[in-house]
Parts: structure tokens; sequence; C-alpha cells
């Protein structure tokens, strides 16, 4: 008989442990607790599991459960016996249950570590991965309760369970007994584990925005019955793209007698519908949405796009209606754009699809385009269709309910059709995990980010995720260390993505200036110097400059081995009679466009005035263009994307590999195959109406190229640290310093005890001595040694020596008398200037070094010079914990300040190899400690041999939730 579980808190349902996942075809499902009221789901999910899969699971026939059986698997108490479903429609699909139990086998409590687990799944469900997410959950749950590692028997027959424990990357041993393979999973996670777990998680998402972009079938659901209306207009817009699959307009207020409309099936329900419908269009009253949404779950739609407005953006109970209308999507396995979405659309020629409220249905290109606005997307959609770009995909997902940029991210990282993904975002439900795809994604493929509501803190209406309170410029360093383009406007974004789109990626900043016009060419010379690049004196070709001057000056530019890239400026040029010609430019674009076909790959731009037809001609498809030829994996799928640095090593995508995921592109073997586009024809060179914005647009790939080559070899955090550090050390002492029941807010650390935690990672922080009368100063000079400084530490006084509240070198007893009166006399009492004596520190660089932990952005490392420099003016950088050494080398190197460090006007280069090891060891402290919330070091003084922090700031709390760490789940906003 099993022991009634104990009435306490500890054994409570527990909710947290309920989650949403994507599953490996992309739909949804939900995973929660199973309790007393699963009896009958329970019974009617085991009817549906075939004899074959009872044998596997029981290891004899088992038909039915029995009663008692019922009892056993539905009464747990969530410590020693847990039990866990996956549900669609309210429905079982799938089960996994653990057992405590001890060294002998038998039922047990804590502190026995090892538990038996045991898995079903309905047949017409397996192989959708729900035992591997069922896995992952289950061994989470098992570790908060303790449990260090699962037993599993498994018939050797039995090759799918096996597979599921072997691909899942944890430590496991095997063996065979008794005719069955016992199986001993660690349940700790691994490097390889993870790796596992995030590979599953990229393509199962990935699939299910595939799902919505490529649907067989769509139903728009509130079609009116008269021309105009949301609906009617989708289905005039699904048909005037030519969708390749089947469209049927759905309205409950139909007559009767109506069957088609605008030459498609016209339906009163789903219900009426013979066929399987994909994606739902929702364009119904806010009021009408859960009705729609239940018939769209009940006939097997996979997901929806809702149209519909009314939710979140109208406040507190719009947001709880938004928060119902995802658990229902969610409970029938689909996946929401929306509520109040601009819709989707889809070039591919295979699919056509323009689910959306655009007009007009963008040409087919190589650009994927995520907004969270629908105003921002028109806008978007309008400025790339006036350049000549087209699109392979665009998502507009409104109040973003669901379907993430991060998703989007999933899905351009596979996307053969998209090489540049551009996203407007407003905010960012999950910045961990945004900065993880998004440095994966720019590895193959470029990433072009504006951020909206920058400044205000706040999120807009309708998004409801954490708020990060870490200044725009730091979510912008952040982003960029990931090897995101941050632009600051919509324009800049479209000019970003059409240079990338077009163009190989610079292999340097050297620049080569072309034209017929001095001045426009000056103009471009400053802007370029402005943004950072390096280039040539500009070759003035004059006014009287043909096509063929162009053609010939840009072709010997290009062959230049002493430039990198080409910005070309243009006038009207004068003919015979003495006039300005304005038009023909397709001549000119014909020259440029062969200048460029002929010579190496290299980035070409054109800046050009008032000339007709030019951008047009340089954006149309060439009849004489090569086709473009780019590397391919044996599987079928790009190694890169066409803006690949020239003469660089191809970079490595940051996904790792191993049991249950894809090996990247570029380590999986390539083969150079021949791929003829129709969509956009390689070589579209980017025109621009002015030199500034060429030339940022240039800058911009520039500063890319140049991270891709370096995520090639990325940095590492070297292993010295390993042997100077004392991690359990400093776990012990946290948990002395927090104690039994941490205050939720934390609590700052005493000077000593910051030294202490400090020193167990080689951190030494010169000691300081407190000083409250001239008697107590002296002795702590003795105590300390001459010479000393006298500092004030009230928190109005702190680091302001300018207020004179700082006394350095003081060499002896009577210079330390004297600068004590001098202090107390200007500042006030010593009781209120809290004065300490610190023994001085050979003099360098004066910098301040911190890290903290943002509750959306994560571990942020920050450094600048201390005063003016970095609180004045701003002057710091940041890098995402944990830093690698090149993170740390860049880091000291990107304020603007930095060439004090290395010898500014003649002063000696302080020791910057000592400050970026200081910078490694922190964020090591941090990443290993979540309960490290912040650390401050203030002042560092980096001397020409050696660096001393004077000062150190640490705050500890209990540590925030880490959603990236867990098992899968997708948010609940």
């Amino acid at each position: 008989m099993e022991p009634t579980p104990e009435l306490s808190p500890h054994h409570a349902y527990p909710d947290h442990w309920e989650a949403d996942v994507v599953l490996r075809d992309g739909g949804t499902a939900r995973i929660r607790p199973i309790t007393t009221d699963d009896a009958e789901r329970l019974v009617s999910f085991y009817e549906q599991v075939s004899d074959e899969s009872k044998y596997y699971r029981f290891f004899a026939p088992y038909p039915r459960l029995s009663d008692r059986d019922v009892h056993r698997f539905t009464h747990h108490d969530y410590v020693d016996r847990v039990g866990l479903a996956v549900t669609i429609g309210g429905e079982f699909i799938g089960t996994v249950r653990f057992d405590r139990i001890n060294e002998q086998g038998r039922p047990a409590s804590a502190p026995a570590d090892e538990a038996e687990v045991a898995f079903l799944v309905q047949d017409a469900h397996q192989g959708r991965g729900v035992a591997s997410a069922l896995l992952e959950h289950i061994a989470a749950v098992a570790r908060e309760r303790g449990i260090r590692r699962f037993a599993a028997e498994v018939l050797p027959a039995n090759n799918k369970m096996i597979k599921v424990f072997r691909d899942a990357g944890y430590t496991q041993q095997r063996s065979f007994e008794d005719g069955s393979v016992h199986l001993t999973l660690d349940l700790e996670p691994t490097e390889k584990s993870l790796a596992v777990q995030r590979g599953r998680e990229q393509r199962a998402e990935a699939r299910s925005v595939q799902r919505l972009l490529a649907p067989g079938s769509v139903a728009v659901i509130g079609t009116g019955r008269t021309p105009g209306g949301v609906g009617r207009t989708v289905l005039r817009n699904l048909l005037a793209a030519g969708f390749t699959g089947r469209t049927y307009a759905v309205n409950r207020a139909f007559d009767e007698g109506l069957a088609t409309l605008d030459g498609v099936p016209a339906h009163r329900s789903l219900g009426e519908i013979d066929e399987q419908v994909d994606l739902a269009v929702i364009a119904v009253p806010v009021h009408r949405v859960p009705e729609a949404v239940a018939d769209c779950g009940e006939h097997g739609v996979q997901g929806l796009v809702v149209l519909s407005a009314g939710y979140a953006e109208r406040g507190s109970a719009g947001r709880e209606l938004q928060r119902e209308l995802v658990r229902q999507a969610r409970s029938y396995g689909m996946r929401i754009i929306g509520p109040n979405a601009f819709g989707i659309i889809n070039t591919a020629e295979s699919v056509r699809l323009n689910a959306s409220l655009a007009p007009e249905s963008p040409a087919r290109g190589r650009i994927g385009l995520f907004t969270q606005s629908g105003a921002i997307g028109i806008a978007l959609l309008s400025g790339l269709h006036r350049r000549g770009a087209g699109l392979s995909s665009f998502i507009s997902a409104g109040n973003r309910a669901d379907v993430s940029g991060n998703d989007f991210l999933q899905y351009s990282f596979e996307d053969q059709d998209t090489d540049v993904a551009l996203l407007y975002l407003e905010s960012l439900g999950n910045p961990r995990k945004f900065t993880r795809l998004a440095r994966r994604t720019a590895a193959v493929k470029p990433v072009v980010v504006v951020k909206g509501a920058r400044h205000s803190g706040t999120n807009p209406p309708g998004h409801a995720v954490p708020v990060s309170r870490i200044p725009d410029a730091t979510v912008s360093a952040l982003m960029r260390q990931a090897g995101v383009i941050r632009v600051d406007t919509v324009t800049e974004m479209v000019d970003a993505g059409l240079l990338l789109a077009g163009q190989p990626l610079p292999a340097g900043p050297r620049v080569a200036i072309l034209g017929n016009s001095e001045s426009l060419g000056l103009l471009t010379y400053d802007a370029c110097l402005a943004e950072g690049l390096r280039p040539r004196p500009p070759r003035d070709l004059t006014t009287a400059a043909s096509p063929q001057d162009f053609r010939d000056a840009l072709a010997e530019a290009l062959a230049d081995g002493t430039c990198d890239a080409v910005i070309v400026t243009a006038i009207p040029w004068v003919g015979e009679n003495g006039e300005a010609e304005t038009g023909d430019g397709e001549v000119l674009a014909a020259a440029l466009r062969g200048a460029a076909a002929g010579g190496p790959a290299k980035p070409v731009a054109v800046v050009h005035v008032e000339i007709g037809g030019l951008a047009e001609a340089l954006a149309a498809a060439s009849s004489t263009a090569a086709p473009r030829t780019r590397p391919t994996t044996l599987a079928g799928r790009p190694a890169a994307a066409p803006g690949a640095p020239t003469g660089a090593a191809p970079a490595t995508a940051t996904a790792p590999t191993g049991p249950g995921t894809e090996a990247p592109a570029e380590t999986a073997g390539t083969t150079e195959t021949t791929e003829t586009e129709a969509a956009e024809p390689p070589g579209r060179i980017p025109a621009y109406p002015a030199a500034e914005r060429a030339v940022r647009a240039m800058a911009e790939a520039v500063k890319y190229a140049q991270w891709r080559r370096q995520a090639a070899t990325p940095g590492k955090v070297p292993e010295f640290l390993d042997e100077t550090t004392d991690e359990p050390g400093a776990a012990a002492l946290i948990d002395t310093l927090l104690g039994t029941a941490p205050d939720p807010r934390g609590r700052p650390l005493t000077h000593d005890e910051a030294r202490e935690l400090l020193g167990r990672y080689g951190i030494p922080v010169r000691p300081t001595l407190p000083a409250p009368d001239p008697e107590a100063a002296v002795a702590a000079a003795a105590r300390l040694g001459y010479p000393v400084a006298l500092k004030t530490t009230a928190p109005h006084l702190r680091h302001r020596a300018d207020l004179g509240g700082v006394r350095l070198d003081l060499t002896d007893e009577d210079a330390l008398r004297r600068a004590y009166a001098e202090v107390t006399e200007l500042l006030g009492k010593p009781a209120e200037l809290l004065p300490v004596v610190q023994s001085m520190a050979p003099r360098g660089v004066d910098t301040v070094v911190r890290a903290s932990i943002d509750a959306a952005a994560g571990a942020v490392l920050s450094f600048g010079l201390a005063g003016a420099p970095s609180e004045l003016l701003g002057d710091t950088a940041h890098r995402l914990v944990p830093a690698t050494d090149r993170d740390a080398a860049e880091l000291i190197r990107s304020i603007k300040a930095a060439p004090v460090l290395f010898g500014w006007r003649g002063s000696a280069p302080v020791d910057t190899p000592a400050l970026e090891e200081l910078l490694l060891r922190l964020s090591r402290l941090v990443d290993d400690h979540p309960e490290v919330v912040s650390v401050a070091l203030e002042p560092v003084v980096v001397a020409p041999q050696g660096l001393t922090v004077l000062g150190a700031t640490v705050r500890l709390a209990p540590p925030p939730p880490r959603g990236d760490l867990g098992p899968r789940r997708l948010p609940n906003y």
C-alpha cells in the first residue's frame, strides 16, 4: 500500500510546473501535473494506446487499467511521486511518472536521490517529440525535488524510447539485465544536454512559424458579405497574390444559399468545410473571437492570424482577454500571430500568400521582415517597394501575444529564401533568448533591428513583458555584441537591408569614391570619416563623364587591392548641347552593373541626385546577370548568406552540435551548387538619395563583416581562472551571508564581507580602516604604513575628490592630522563624513568596473573611466556575461576615452592585460553565483604595472528566475 501524501504546503499543487511547449512538428501542447480529477482522461487516453505500446510500458499484455492503477496514476504527493501529462484540447496524449526509490529499488523518500521513470505516448502522437519534451520537464521537476538520477527499464525492442534517453544529452549508463535494458541518467544539465534542448527548440519553433507562413489552405473568418471591411480585404489580397492553396470565406451571417464569394467557397462555419484548414485569419469583433477560436481548434486548424483589435492595447481588461485568447488557442495546439495584427506574407513561388491588409503583395526577394507595429509595417513595405526590393516573408505581429521576434529569428535561421532579417521591435519578451538567437543567426546572415520605445522605460500598449531598466545605450551595445546591426530609424533599416541583401560584405573599411561631382564626392568623403571608414581621396570624373567612363572607373576601383568597397556618386551629366541630361538612368545603371559583375566581389553603393530611373534600373532584374552560386550543404541547405565577407574564413553558427541537433551548415560538409534565383538576381546595386545614408549603410556592413570574421573563432574564458578561483568557498560564504530566509530585496555587504567574497575569485581589494577621530586615523596609518590617503565615505561625498573629501600622499603623522582637521573643518563632523584611511596605490588611470543583473536583459559587465567620462558623458561600454577574453579586450577598447589607457599624449600605457583579467574574474563571479546581483569596483587604479581596487560595493539577493535555462516553454505574457 502506498503512503498517504502528507497535507502540507510542500505538497500543494505545483502550478509553476505547467508549461506550453512547441512540439517537433510546430504544433503546441500543454504540460501539467496530473491530478485526482484526471481519472476519466487517463482511462480515455489509455484506451487509445496500441497493445504494442502498452506492452512496452508494462512488459506484459495490459489491455486496460484497473481502478487501483487509475488511483495510483492520478494520486501524487508531488515530491516522491510525480506524474505529468501532455494535453491537447484538454485530452491526454502522453504521460510520464517518477517514483523515488532507494538503493535497493524500493519506494523511498528524501534524502534518497534516485527515481524510477516511465513514459507512455499515444501512438497517433509518437514522432512529434512528446517524450523528449516530457523528459526535459520531468527532469527539471526531479532536480527541484532533490532527485539527481533517473533509472529506467526498457525492452530492447522499444527503440523509440531508448533513443529518447540516448539523445537527451545527459550523462548515462546502460546495462542489459533480465531481458531488459537498464538505463541510469545523471540529471545534472550538461553542455551537451543544453545543446540538444536548444537544437530541438530551434527546429520546433522554426517549424511552427513555417506552418503559419506556408499553409495548404486558408479560411478567412469574418469575411464581409459586401466589398470593404477587414475580412473581405484580406480575402481579396489572398486572391490577388495568387495563393497556391485552397481558400475559404467563413461568416456565420452568410445566407444558407450562398455557395461562393469572390469565386471561393463560402461557409457559415469551419465545420461545413470537408477538407483540412491549416490557417485561419480571424477578422471578427473581439467578443466573437473566442467562438471562432474554439471552432478552429475543434476542426484541426494549425495556426491563427488574429486581426481583431480590442485586447491589451485597451488596458488591463483587454490584457486579460488577450491572455485568455492565448490560453484557448494553445490548448488546441495552435499558435497565434496577433492579436491586433496587420497580417503575414510569403512570396515563395510555391505559396504566394498575402494574408494581410497590404493591398499589393511585395515582389519576391531575399529579405525577411518582422514588425510589431502595423503602421511601421505599412511604411516598411512601401519603402522597400519604392526602392525595388523584394521580400521573402513578412510578419506583422501586433500585440505579439504569442509569435514573437524570437520565433522569427528561429525561422529566419532555417529559411533558405531569407538572406537578411529585418526586425522592428518595441519590446523584448525574453532578451536573453533574443541575444542567443540573434548571435547564432547573425553568424550566417545579417540581422538588422530597430528598437522602438527606447527611452520611455515602459512597454507600448499591448505588450505585457518585463521592463528593462538598463539604458538604451547598454541595450545597443549588447545587441552589437551579439552581431545585431542596431539602427535608429526604419529608413536606416531599409538602407542597410538593401545593401546587405544585394552586395557582398566588405573585407575592410577602405572605401573608394568616384563620380562626376567633386562636391558630392567631398560630402561622401566627409561622411566616411565621420562613420569611422577609411576613404581614399575622391576621384572626380568631371561632369562630362559618360556612362562608359563610369564603367571603366568602377572596374578599376574594384580591381584595386587597396580598397574594400566603392561608393559611386552621380549627378545629371552634361550633353553635347551643354544641357543637363536627367533621364536615361538605365544606361548608367547598365554600365555600373556591368562593371560590378565583371570585377572582384566587393560591395558597391550609388549616391545619385535627380537622375531619373537610375534607382529603379539598378534594382531591376538583369537578363545578363550570372546565376548566384552559393555554398550548399549536402542536405541542400545554404551554408551562408550572399553577403558573406569576402576573403574571410566562413563564419560558424554558434549552435552546438550533438544528438538531437543539426550540425551548422558550415561544418556539415559543403558542395558548390548553382542556384538560379528568379526572385531577386544577384548584383542589385542599392541607390541612395544622400551620401550620408549610403555611407552609414556601408559602415554598418563593415562593422558586421568584422564581427562575422571574429565570430568564426570565438573568444574563450582563460583556463587560469579555474586554478585561482574558489567557487565552492564563495558559494558557502554567500549562503552564510544570505541566511536561511533571505530578504527578497537583498542586502549590501560590508567592506570586509565584500573583500572576502571578491578575494575568493582572485580580486584583492585594498583594505580601508575607519577613522572616526584623529587618533584612530593615526593608528590606522601606522597599521597600514605610510604614505596613506584620507577619504570620506559618506554617500554624498563618495568618490568626490573635487569637493575636497579625498587627501592623497600623506607621508607622515603630521600631514595626516593636518588633512583630518582640514577635511572636518571644511565638510563637517566625522560622524557625518565617515572618514577612512587607506594605503596609497601606485599612480595610474582611475577606472570603474561594474556588473549587475537586469531582470530583462540578464547579467551585464560594464567598464569606463572613473569620474566625468562615465558619469557626465556616459562613456561606458557593456558586454553580456559570461565574457570571453575577446569580450574583455574589446570592452576596454570600445570606450571613447580608451586612448588614455594606451599612452595618449605621451603618457605611459597602463597594464591593460591586468585590467582584462579583472573583468574576466568579475564576469566569472556573477555568472557562477546569480545571487551576486550587483558589484561596483570604484575606483580601479590601473598603473603601468598591475592595478589596485580601492573600493568595492557588493549586493546579494535571492537569485532571479532564469527562464532561459529551464526546460523548453512558451512565454506567457
